[in-house]
């Protein structure tokens, strides 16, 4: 990024909410539907008079490379005041690895209640994060806006009193939770290490508005093959200990498995799920019916299969290969679970040193005998098991070498995002911005042809669209994509794209702050329609763009002011935060109501946040999600 915020990172709210997309604000003095004596979580035997509450946890786009903290405990409180603990031990979470996924953090059961408050602890006593600053990874810790450097925190939960989340009896209601990194922190770079300010901003919604897919990972319980279903334990994250609940999972004859290092697909793969015994870890990604809240795994991966057990893995991108020696950037390394001594860490450059044994799979991919080293190419996004010849968590410590000459590969969807330069027939070439999130310039495209006038050149990226439509691609406009890079040495086209997303579609973000004392005047237009914000307005601070993809627009450039307009279909949240209250509508007429009439000329705007699309031809950006925080006198 060129412009002056790279120094700055969003800020918006200070506060966590929990709602579900509601068109109103407030806490519900509703009591508890029925009687809730009946049901006693803690006694299966009275569990068909409970509910349970499926918690998923994800994170929007932002730019920390890792924001591992400790989440000690999660609560909610139904309305005649019980509190329920959602949350049965502490667990350690990086926020970073669910800006694609949402993660199953646990299956509780809970007493039917209408449930309208709660709160979250975050331990960051020993918390590992990390920004980008220079295309370099980059220490930081986390401070509260005071520039005190947390330690705990506890964080209150609030609801609405239109959507809340009612919880019914034998029926299981999902929840997810949004820890949005961008919307919650001011990063500043420029020190050592960087201090990044928070005000933390989670959403929780009952309807998400944007949905992804899901992982659930746990030991296996049981597994039905008549029913083409299997049960585990819930384990979040990479603990290894501690029981989150009961979950099953569904497959169907196209669900891929990987156990034991075995490729199976249906019944064969769940068949040999099952001869695994109870106990045998798991890793399954999936997605998840909102109607009956049927988990359907696509893939399913077993036994020594999963990363982590019996023995080390590391995940992340290639960006540099030297022979059979991979360089991996943005590394997750997992101890296995022996190894006491370690826990999973980030490290931002691991070498990895593959050979003829090694095992290579891709996701969706059935035959793997037909894949071999010569598959593993710059950019791919890899999840590598073997053995770390250097048992250590120092992220500042040299290059680690990580032995998978007798070890396996998978090889996962890779998503790229640029601008399209040209349309042809079967292709797209595009002026390559960044590789998952990761800017182009840091890897090394050397020996990606077979020659090195052949090489792939990030100027003009070589991407294989095959038959798939692309309406609306436009030269000089964002596009991503997703797929898997060209098998090393035969560029070009440089990669295989699967699918793709058009600039109309693109996932943008909106960020704008008007300085600690903020501005009584952030919109040159206000209407019921949408709001014009004023672009040149003198009180704007370091925060000024649009990120459209790979594409950052510095708002003050632009030859007009942007509109602001809610999207036409789908579920929408829309939140007013103040020192003391917060509002949240699902409702654009009800948010813009109170909006206009809390900028009285005394209240002030000091920073908004809002996520959709931008149509840089008409200057108008779309949102399915908007908070502005006001300054109250």
């Amino acid at each position: 990024m060129t412009l002056a915020i790279t120094r700055r990172a969003t800020l918006l709210l200070g506060a966590l909410i929990l709602a579900a997309c509601s068109g109103g604000a407030g806490t519900s003095s509703n009591p508890d539907p029925g009687s809730i004596a009946a049901c006693d979580p803690a006694d299966p035997a009275t569990h068909n008079e409970c509910g349970t509450v499926l918690i998923g946890l994800t994170d929007a786009d932002g730019d920390f490379l890792n924001y591992t903290v400790s989440v000690t405990s999660l609560t909610l409180e139904t309305a005649n005041g019980r509190i329920v603990d959602v949350m049965p031990a502490s667990t350690r979470v990086n926020f970073t690895d669910y800006v694609d996924v949402t993660e199953l953090v646990a299956a509780v059961v809970v007493p039917p209640a209408i449930y309208v408050k709660g709160s979250i602890n975050l331990d960051y006593t020993d918390a590992e994060v990390v920004v980008e600053a220079d295309s370099a990874p980059k220490d930081a810790v986390v401070t509260d806006l005071d520039d005190v450097e947390l330690t705990q925190t506890s964080l209150e939960i609030v609801l609405s009193n239109r959507d809340q989340l009612l919880v019914t009896k034998r029926r299981a209601h999902f929840l997810q939770l949004d820890f949005d990194l961008a919307a919650s922190h001011t990063v500043d770079i420029v020190p050592t290490p960087a201090r990044a300010a928070s005000e933390a901003f989670i959403v929780a919604e009952v309807h998400p508005v944007d949905e992804k897919d899901i992982r659930v990972r746990g030991p296996l319980v049981e597994a039905n093959v008549d029913e083409m279903t299997y049960t585990v334990a819930v384990r979040p994250f990479h603990d290894r200990v501690t029981d989150f609940g009961r979950f099953q999972v569904h497959v169907t004859n196209d669900t891929e498995f990987e156990v034991n290092g075995e490729v199976l697909v249906g019944a064969d793969g769940l068949a040999a799920l099952s001869a695994a015994g109870p106990g045998t870890p798991t890793v399954a990604m999936g997605t998840l019916t909102t109607a009956d809240r049927k988990f359907t795994a696509e893939l399913v991966l077993a036994g020594t299969s999963v990363p982590g057990h019996e023995g080390d893995a590391v995940v992340g991108n290639i960006i540099k290969r030297d022979g059979n020696f991979l360089t991996i950037r943005g590394a997750t390394i997992i101890p296995r679970d022996s190894a006491t001594d370690r826990r999973v860490h980030f490290h931002d450059d691991v070498v990895v040193e593959v050979g003829p044994d090694t095992k290579v799979f891709r996701d969706g991919h059935r035959r793997r005998s037909i894949l071999t080293i010569d598959d593993l190419s710059i950019g791919q996004r890899v999840t590598i098991r073997g053995e770390q010849s250097e048992a250590t968590t120092d992220s500042t410590a040299p290059q680690i070498l990580f032995d998978a000459t007798q070890g396996a590969v998978r090889m996962h969807v890779t998503h790229l995002s640029g601008v399209v330069n040209t349309i042809l027939p079967g292709q797209t070439d595009i002026t390559l911005h960044a590789i998952d999130r990761r800017r182009a310039d840091i890897f090394d495209f050397t020996g990606t042809g077979p020659s090195s006038d052949l090489d792939a050149d990030p100027m003009n990226y070589e991407i294989h669209t095959g038959g798939l439509a692309l309406t609306n691609l436009a030269a000089g406009k964002p596009i991503v994509a997703w797929g898997y890079p060209t098998a090393f040495g035969m560029a070009p086209p440089d990669f295989t794209g699967r699918s793709f997303i058009d600039y109309s579609d693109v996932r943008s973000a909106l960020g704008v702050g008007w300085g600690s004392e903020g501005t009584i005047a952030p919109f040159a237009v206000t209407d019921i329609t949408g709001l014009v914000l004023d672009n040149q307005n003198p009180d704007i601070d370091q925060r000024h763009y649009i990120k459209q993809g790979p594409v950052l627009i510095d708002l003050t450039s632009l030859d007009a002011n942007t509109t602001i307009v809610p999207r036409e279909t789908g579920r929408m949240l829309f939140a007013i935060k103040t020192r003391d209250s917060l509002r949240l509508y699902s409702d654009w007429g009800d948010f813009y109501a109170d909006l206009t009439d809390s900028l009285d000329g005394a209240t002030k705007a000091r920073s908004m946040y809002a996520h959709g699309q931008f149509d840089a031809d008409s200057n108008t950006f779309t949102a399915a999600k908007l908070g502005i925080y006001l300054l109250e006198p």
